[in-house]
């Protein structure tokens, strides 16, 4: 048997765990009924009718998307044993090469731009730290510094020439083709305006789905569901994973560590470029200066809630992109309805941390919970300067209470050098 035929086999996932992974589908659209279970008695309990609608869900599908193809990014990344900070900066390189090459070229050059340009940031990453073993944290740094700085100077010395353009913003782009299905979204957004519990919560989220879909958000999801299979599935993505986890055992075993470390980054930086370029060609429909405010950094959280798997990292875009929506859309009556939910769960958190004997956390839990839960009833309505916080927050809080059951891959963040197996 020859050497990478071993790796495989080295790290073969036992046929017993087949069934778990099937029943992880149905709890997924158990989750998806329980949220929208909450969300349809937050509505009747405190009368906010904007929680659960149709125009909030097409505004949180697309606040999802770049924050879930930076978490991707940095998966790939992370997976083969590199921490990538600078998804932040990847994601600036492509908030401008999508809109450069849009506005010369069209909407899906666009998209090949903005990956192009992302993986350009990879490449430097992939180089400092796979290359020449400089500190993955250090380089992730110089990576969003200097592509902040690049890009504002191309942004200057391209855009302002440009009709409609400035120093700090491109003119408007031609949009991404969308999806719509008028007949069916007419039947369900009658509905959705019939308001009947829990059916017309279900009508609007499949509306949002069928009416002025973006086909990269479609595109962004596939995505999702590709990597899976290509890091699960393949003998590519187990050598890759062996990388993160082991490399000196991989090299033994005759993978070459190196490449699939080189290649994973690039990969990470082409879709945290691709997220930069739907913030330009779907969020909006031109490149503003500041335009990622942060996704990328959220994305590394949504990543990291999500336990380096594809489906963790779909619920915590979701968590994320759902309560940036809130605060941008009547916000303060949004976010007031959402503290009860919070409350309430933060009680529930308490009382199964107590019952597995962590009775120190769950106390903390269960303060933390009523004190929330007496902000509700003190207040009438959140102040617009504490919803538009409501994501940053919430990414504290999550990761604060979801890092006990975190596992990174063992070997994250390690310098690796050719020639350590032997």
């Amino acid at each position: 048997m020859t050497a990478p035929s071993m790796v495989p086999e080295a790290h073969a996932i036992p046929a017993a765990k087949a069934g778990p992974r099937r029943l992880s589908r149905w709890w997924i659209v158990a989750v998806l009924v329980g949220v929208l279970l909450i969300l349809s008695l937050l509505e009747v309990i405190t009368g906010a009718d904007d929680i659960a609608s149709s125009g909030t869900i097409a505004a949180t599908m697309i606040a999802i998307v770049p924050i879930m193809l930076a978490a991707l990014g940095g998966l790939w990344s992370e997976r083969a044993g590199i921490v990538n900070i600078g998804l932040e900066g990847m994601m600036i390189l492509g908030t401008f090469g999508g809109a450069y090459f849009a506005y010369h070229y069209g909407p899906w050059v666009g998209v090949a731009g903005a990956m192009l340009m992302g993986a350009l940031g990879g490449l430097i990453h992939a180089t400092a730290t796979v290359v020449f073993g400089v500190d993955h944290i250090i380089s992730g740094v110089a990576v969003n510094i200097i592509a902040l700085g690049a890009v504002q100077y191309l942004a200057s010395l391209t855009f302002a020439n440009y009709p409609g353009g400035g120093t700090t913003q491109s003119p408007k782009l031609d949009d991404v083709q969308t999806i719509t299905i008028g007949p069916l979204r007419d039947a369900l957004k009658d509905v959705e305006d019939k308001d009947v519990f829990f059916v017309s919560e279900l009508a609007a989220m499949l509306g949002a789905m069928v009416w002025n879909l973006s086909l990269l958000v479609v595109l962004a999801f596939l995505l999702v569901g590709v990597t899976y299979y290509v890091l699960w599935k393949t003998s590519f993505g187990l050598r890759l994973r062996s990388c993160g986890e082991s490399p000196v055992a991989a090299e033994s075993l005759g993978v070459r560590v190196l490449r699939y470390k080189f290649i994973a980054v690039l990969v990470s930086g082409g879709l945290a470029g691709l997220a930069g370029g739907v913030l330009v060609l779907v969020a909006s429909s031109n490149y503003r200066d500041g335009q990622t405010g942060g996704r990328g950094y959220i994305g590394l959280a949504a990543m990291i809630f999500g336990n380096w798997r594809p489906g963790g990292l779909i619920a915590g875009s979701g968590l994320f992109g759902y309560t940036e929506t809130l605060g941008l859309r009547r916000g303060g009556e949004s976010v007031h309805a959402l503290l009860l939910a919070v409350a309430l769960l933060g009680v529930a958190l308490a009382v199964w941390q107590v019952r597995n004997g962590a009775r120190i956390t769950g106390a903390v839990m269960a303060g933390a919970g009523i004190a929330i839960g007496a902000l509700y009833f003190a207040i009438e309505e959140v102040p617009g300067d504490f919803t538009r916080m409501t994501p940053y927050v919430t990414t504290l809080l999550v990761l604060a209470f979801a890092s006990q059951r975190l596992r990174m891959p063992a070997a994250d963040g390690m310098i690796y050098r050719k020639g350590s197996a032997g």
